[in-house]
């Protein structure tokens, strides 16, 4: 797994990208494992802080149980609707999908600046995939970037 950091420092216009689509709107849609295996989703703020991907939760949230017991995760940016007339127009959206680590650390709580006065759960995520689809200016493909952890970049044109 690879911190943001290390993504950023490799594939910096991909991540520049994925951090653009993250920010469209406060929140994003998670995906994690409950107990038997089924997925669960739930929406999540996500944040690019210090080189990491954050995200946190209310304390006893069955999401963060979830990540508590497996720490794999997927996370979806907010998508707006295409153009049906300027498909190239369209901005596009994110994944990026990891393993979520709790941080119990009370000088990395405390410089996250959670909810002042309440406890909260605190998750790093070590990214192992990461996503941008969007059209290309023509509006005839779409565009997939992706990086996978141990296999790098690549582009997929789809008509």
């Amino acid at each position: 797994m690879a911190s943001w950091q290390e993504f950023e420092k490799e594939i910096p216009d991909l991540a520049a990208r994925v951090v653009a689509s993250m920010g469209k709107g406060r929140h994003k849609t998670m995906a994690t494992l409950r107990a038997d295996g089924s997925p669960r989703i739930s929406g999540t703020e996500v944040e690019f802080k210090d080189g990491e991907v954050w995200i946190g939760s209310m304390p006893g949230a069955v999401k963060a149980l979830d990540l508590r017991r497996d720490g794999r995760v997927a996370i979806h940016s907010p998508s707006d609707d295409p153009d049906d007339a300027n498909p190239g127009a369209w901005s596009g959206d994110a994944k990026l999908s990891g393993r979520a680590v709790e941080v119990d650390d009370a000088a990395v709580l405390q410089a996250y600046g959670g909810p002042p006065g309440q406890e909260f759960h605190l998750f790093r995520i070590d990214v192992s995939e990461v996503v941008f689809t969007r059209v290309d200016e023509e509006g005839e493909h779409l565009v997939v970037d992706m990086w996978h952890e141990g296999r790098g970049r690549r582009v997929v044109r789809r008509k």
